[in-house]
């Protein structure tokens, strides 16, 4: 098979050639659009799911979706070491700068553009010297009264406000995209379910969509009670084995090739329909089949070459961030984990490493800051990349 003609992308969030399995979330967020866009009220949205599930690819095709629809859109991604104000007064930035060239009252955009550019401009350090100072690229004067009390819930709130006055004026809407939204900061995520209850309880025409790990509602949920009533929640899993063929298929059809049906039986195997892995053994394969049609014999001569890159990019990068006492912490996880994705007690693990609970708290918790597993629930946790039990297995 020519390598050039590989259809197939296992990046980081990259778009796969066929975005299968999600026309549930796709048309759902559809309705999102033209409800908000209509004045009716409606919720943000939170997707969550494992990593390798195509949470990214499919935030970025819900952004699609709202800049087809003419709304204003921005997208973040979150991290831990980082205050929510300098990424989203980007995103907003941009967001307003799309909805600009529409609106009959440029000077209602330059007042929104001062006030956002006061809000940017609290997170330099108070005391912080002038050449030590962020300067967003905002060309306007620096507003002030708005957005600028140095309290995030309160600056989030007038802020929202005022983005979503300037959709409406232009009879639209305005979306904010945020990915990893687990690794807000408490203040942020706190600050950020204000904003949108404030804005669900006015109508406007603002929503956020975050995507980010399975426990992402619990974090919500600790920072504000309401917050299981503020957002709509979306589960994203693995594909099904009608799914997952359709996304090996039909880009592989367009080039001509096809697939005998005991070759897509061992591509779900060894991927287990988790998309990254769809497109990681696809690609591989491709590479490794002489010819069409393509045979489970040619899916077995080229897992290892898939699993090989698998070991160093996907897993091998994250393994190498723990440290020694974290490691050991996960290979006890991956001796007790029963599927891809299964769930283990923290007891259990202490007891197969001869350990109290307690002395296992600090790496534990370092695992769960660095995303490398989550707590499913009290006193079970769980990790975050599907076959990563494998993977240390395979190790030890």
């Amino acid at each position: 098979m020519d390598p050039v003609r590989n259809p197939y992308a296992p990046g980081a969030g990259q778009r796969p050639p066929q975005l299968a399995g999600r026309d549930r979330e796709l048309r759902a967020f559809e309705v999102v659009l033209d409800r908000v866009a209509r004045g009716r009220p409606e919720r943000s949205l939170v997707l969550t799911g494992l990593r390798g599930v195509g949470k990214t690819v499919l935030l970025n095709s819900l952004r699609s979706q709202a800049i087809a629809k003419l709304w204003g859109t921005g997208k973040i991604e979150a991290r831990p070491d980082q205050s929510l104000r300098r990424p989203l007064s980007g995103a907003l930035h941009m967001a307003v700068r799309e909805l600009g060239t529409r609106h009959r009252a440029p000077e209602r955009v330059e007042s929104f553009l001062s006030t956002l550019k006061a809000f940017a401009l609290k997170s330099n350090p108070a005391g912080a010297r002038l050449r030590d100072r962020w300067e967003p690229g905002i060309d306007a004067p620096t507003g002030s009264g708005r957005a600028d009390s140095g309290d995030i819930e309160i600056d989030l709130v007038e802020l929202f406000t005022d983005a979503a006055e300037i959709a409406a004026d232009v009879g639209t809407g305005l979306a904010i995209f945020i990915d990893e939204m687990q690794d807000l900061s408490t203040s942020d995520v706190s600050a950020l379910c204000a904003a949108c209850h404030e804005l669900s309880q006015a109508g406007t025409p603002l929503i956020v969509v975050g995507a980010g790990l399975p426990h992402l509602p619990a974090v919500l949920s600790a920072s504000k009670s309401y917050s299981e009533r503020l957002f709509t929640y979306m589960r994203i899993d693995r594909l099904g084995a009608d799914d997952a063929a359709h996304a090996l298929t039909a880009p592989a059809e367009k080039e001509g090739a096809v697939y005998e049906s005991d070759a897509l039986a061992a591509l779900f195997g060894h991927s287990g329909g988790y998309p990254y892995f769809v497109q990681a053994y696809g690609k591989a394969t491709w590479d490794h089949a002489p010819v069409t049609p393509i045979t489970a014999e040619d899916v077995r001569v080229a897992a290892p070459a898939a699993e090989a890159e698998l070991a160093v990019g996907f897993f091998g990068s994250r393994y190498e961030r723990a440290t020694p006492a974290e490691r050991e912490y996960m290979r006890a996880m991956a001796d007790l984990t029963e599927g891809p994705a299964g769930a283990v007690s923290t007891a259990d693990v202490a007891r197969v490493l001869g350990r109290k609970p307690s002395s296992l708290s600090p790496a534990r918790d370092a695992l769960i800051k660095k995303g490398l597993i989550f707590a499913e629930e009290r006193g079970v946790v769980a990790f975050t990349v599907p076959h990563f039990d494998r993977y240390l297995r395979g190790r030890a």
